[in-house]
């Protein structure tokens, strides 16, 4: 068995037409900064997914320099990085996150994240939020992140 860590961190976008994306649920607010579609839930769950395949990060395999994934999906990232795990021998166990944001209040939202994230790597996985308390740039909401940590099992 292997367990990955992950974190990913966005800017909020000033522009409206951007949505907001985050463990594949859309959900009301201002969008988030990215190349693709900044959804730092799914992009930490990747990372922490790559890392403990010993695969590396997110930017090794949809770097934002490749127009291929400008205004990407996350699902479609996710999706692509469970199978390069699976390529390489593992399985999801289970995954766990914890989204740091002060807005919008995300409670309502959180079982709709952990259905979808859970359906696409084939495991549970569970999604927590917290604020910063308003301290830096979260708590003045100036952006959204989020730590993952994922535990794979090998299967050959």
């Amino acid at each position: 068995m292997r367990i990955g860590h992950g974190i990913d961190v966005h800017r909020v976008s000033d522009d409206p037409s951007r949505e907001l994306w985050l463990g594949l649920v859309h959900v009301p607010g201002p969008g988030l900064v990215g190349h693709s579609d900044a959804d730092v839930v799914t992009h930490a769950l990747c990372d922490a997914l790559l890392g403990a395949a010993n695969l590396g990060d997110l930017g090794r395999h949809f770097p934002d320099t490749d127009v291929e994934f400008a205004g990407a999906s996350s699902r479609r990232l996710l999706v692509e990085t469970v199978q390069l795990v699976s390529e390489e021998g593992w399985r999801v166990t289970s995954a766990d996150i914890t989204i740091m944001a002060e807005q919008p209040k995300l409670a309502p939202f959180m079982p709709s994240m952990s259905t979808e994230l859970s359906s696409v790597v084939g495991s549970l996985v569970t999604v927590k939020a917290t604020t910063t308390e308003g301290i830096g740039a979260l708590g003045r909401v100036e952006g959204i992140a989020a730590t993952a940590v994922a535990l794979l099992e090998q299967v050959r």
